[in-house]
């Protein structure tokens, strides 16, 4: 029987364990760039114990005696669009901060990394920062999370302060509560009618229809991030990721994680966090 990633659904929290299933393997490098071109440095590629993640390095471009200026900074992605959705912010950093090492990772399920057949929690998400950081031989690093990283961020913070220097939350998902959804959308959460929880998920993320840009090639030729043309790239190209979206929204951290906010706040690690355009 031919495998139907429309039909995936991921396990839940606290569901019967069955064998381990090998992940669902993310797309190649040449099938991305072949699309997009080379806007991301070469990709490098982790094999975890969860399987293979992929993550991108912009080396730095001349030393500092600065010991103020951050040296090791991973910033970390939404729910939707992979690493190279973050590649704009990390330019702008790398122009102010030449001497940083910024890293860049593709989480479960998105760019080119694998979809494990487990749960989506918060914990195996934080298990794959835990890897990239030992990979690089990183103690410690600045945490920039933008959406769902930033929920993520908080989370791995309030758990593992020594490992972060700082962070910023930008946008940061975490604080949604399940009890302002409606009982239809409850329902999908929840988990049932997987068709129609899938639907309704990517139109949530997206605020409708997801529609691409008609002029996306020619604005990518160019060198512009087309978000939606990458978002329906990984929906297309890549057989585990809407699954893993949906799981993530279900039981990755995109609400109720106040505590854990809270917990992070509570740190002495230096915390900024930006919630809207017109912050200052």
């Amino acid at each position: 029987m031919s495998f139907n990633p429309d039909e995936l659904v991921l396990p839940r929290p606290g569901g019967a364990v069955g064998s381990p299933k090998s992940p669902i393997s993310g797309p190649s490098e040449e099938a991305f760039t072949k699309t997009f071109g080379a806007l991301l440095p070469p990709a490098k590629f982790l094999n975890t114990a969860t399987g293979k993640a992929a993550y991108y390095e912009l080396l730095p471009s001349s030393p500092s005696d600065d010991t103020n200026a951050p040296h090791r900074v991973l910033l970390i992605h939404g729910v939707q669009t992979p690493a190279l959705g973050m590649l704009p912010l990390a330019r702008e950093l790398q122009t102010s901060f030449p001497s940083a090492h910024l890293v860049l990772v593709d989480l479960w399920g998105h760019g080119l990394s694998d979809t494990p057949i487990v749960p989506h929690e918060a914990g195996l998400f934080h298990q794959l920062l835990d890897d990239v950081l030992g990979h690089l031989e990183w103690p410690s690093a600045h945490l920039v999370g933008y959406s769902f990283g930033g929920s993520l961020t908080s989370g791995y913070v309030a758990s593992r302060p020594s490992r972060v220097q700082s962070f910023t939350l930008v946008a940061p998902a975490g604080l949604l509560r399940f009890a302002d959804f409606s009982a239809e959308e409850q329902d999908y959460l929840r988990g049932g009618d997987e068709a129609a929880a899938r639907h309704w998920v990517v139109e949530w993320l997206e605020g409708g229809e997801l529609i691409v840009p008609a002029d996306w090639e020619k604005r990518v030729e160019k060198g512009e991030i087309v978000a939606e043309a990458v978002r329906e790239w990984q929906m297309r190209e890549h057989s585990g990721h809407t699954a893993s979206v949906v799981a993530i929204v279900r039981d990755g951290g995109v609400m109720d994680k106040h505590s854990e906010f809270t917990k992070a706040a509570g740190t002495s690690v230096p915390v900024l966090a930006i919630l809207g355009e017109l912050d200052s």
